[in-house]
């Protein structure tokens, strides 16, 4: 049986590219997000997993719908 599985990696870069795209310093992104510069980077490389909750304030942070950040990380998995 297979059991899909969840990349930190790709979920890091997802958020990292969209933060890019909006021309956002991790600094700044973590301090709209009101969740550590260390932990946003941590989460960006893949060694950390961000809740449900992180991943809303990063989104509401980026302007952003949280469903298109897990789009994006659904359509990454689908291309891997």
């Amino acid at each position: 049986m297979f059991t899909p599985t969840l990349d930190p990696k790709t979920v890091g870069d997802v958020i990292a590219d969209f933060r890019k795209r909006k021309q956002l310093s991790q600094e700044v992104l973590s301090g709209l997000a009101d969740i550590g510069r260390t932990h946003l980077s941590a989460i960006e490389r893949g060694e950390r997993k961000p809740t449900l909750e992180t991943l809303y304030r990063i989104a509401c942070a980026l302007d952003v719908k949280m469903s298109a950040i897990v789009e994006e990380i659904e359509k990454r998995i689908a291309s891997e």
